[in-house]
């Protein structure tokens, strides 16, 4: 879970993770912990999108066309943002409303940006997922599927970027997930309550000493969490030179192809999680040993859905895995 967590901050074209497992094993507080790694993000000062005042495609319209005027943009840097989605949300709360008395009296367009603007370049987590209503797994869909958030009401029609990495949680004994929703997620794992004792008692600990003193507790850990963004900075840095040889792929398309899964967005999402498993490393050559650890999230929940199997999916993506790369079963 932490490692495709941080795969995901390292490279958000990997399409974000879902995460699904027993009530009461952290899946909440391992998310809402991920936002004191982020990295600092450098935005348009005032936008309320968090517009990337070097790339185009990630400006609001508005600030395209102030750039484009040949105006100077004050920038500033924030903390990549990290949104939670709940579940009684509305629609004009996740997609933003707007005021028509104001479009239609004076003219202009008054927009109340909602919970995709703020997440714009950032996270958006969902808890329960699988309980999200349709109407806003359909509104998740659209802004994942185009990368822009429309908003139309009364003939008026605004839209501003809304890129994210979509991450969510649930329990499967609640529900399962739509198969469109499903296949938008880059990643997904399954977390199982702990059985050891001695890692038990060890939570349980750890749980009591934060309670007790929450300041101390997160001084303990500060050094270790320093390290660790430092080297999320430097994974980012370094990707792009980050390279995958001609076997490794060819090795990617023969277990994709062989366990049939659909399209190629299986074959890109192994591509890059394991380049940036690599700069995570502080490597710039993936290997086999990279492949072996993010295949199964990658493609688990790409097979299709066969009552008569026996084995897991887990287990037969590995099995594939091992068979094309030439490992011993």
């Amino acid at each position: 879970m932490k490692m495709a967590l941080l795969l995901n901050v390292i490279d958000p074209k990997i399409g974000g993770v879902m995460i699904m497992g027993d009530r009461g094993t952290g899946k909440s507080t391992t998310i809402r912990a991920l936002v004191d790694l982020l990295p600092q993000i450098e935005v348009v000062q005032g936008d309320p999108y968090n517009s990337d005042p070097q790339r185009p495609e990630l400006m609001s319209d508005e600030v395209r066309a102030r750039k484009r005027a040949g105006e100077d943009l004050p920038t500033t840097y924030c903390p990549l943002p990290l949104v939670d989605l709940p579940l009684g949300a509305t629609e004009d709360r996740v997609c933003g409303t707007i005021d028509i008395e104001r479009a239609l009296g004076e003219g202009i367009k008054a927009f109340e940006p909602g919970l995709l603007a703020k997440a714009n370049r950032g996270i958006l987590y969902v808890d329960e997922v699988n309980l999200l209503d349709d109407h806003l797994v359909d509104v998740l869909l659209d802004s994942a599927a185009s990368g822009w958030n429309t908003v139309e009401r009364e003939g008026i029609s605004i839209r501003h970027p809304a890129r994210f990495v979509l991450i969510g949680s649930g329990n499967p004994e609640e529900g399962e997930l739509r198969p469109q929703l499903l296949d938008r997620f880059g990643m997904s794992v399954e977390v199982r309550t702990v059985k050891d004792p001695k890692q038990r008692v060890q939570i349980v600990r750890e749980r009591t000493r934060f309670e007790q003193d929450p300041l101390l507790f997160t001084r303990t850990y500060k050094d270790a969490q320093e390290v660790l963004r430092h080297q999320l900075t430097t994974a980012q840095a370094r990707l792009p030179r980050v390279t995958l040889t001609e076997e490794l792929e060819l090795n990617i398309a023969e277990i994709c192809a062989e366990l049939d899964v659909d399209g190629l967005r299986g074959d890109l999402v192994v591509n890059g999680s394991a380049r940036a498993l690599a700069a995570l490393e502080g490597r710039t050559v993936t290997t086999v040993q990279d492949l072996e650890r993010v295949i199964v999230p990658c493609l688990r929940h790409r097979l299709r859905k066969d009552p008569l199997e026996t084995i897991d999916s887990g287990n037969k993506v590995l099995k594939v895995f091992r068979r094309v790369v030439g490992l011993p079963d």
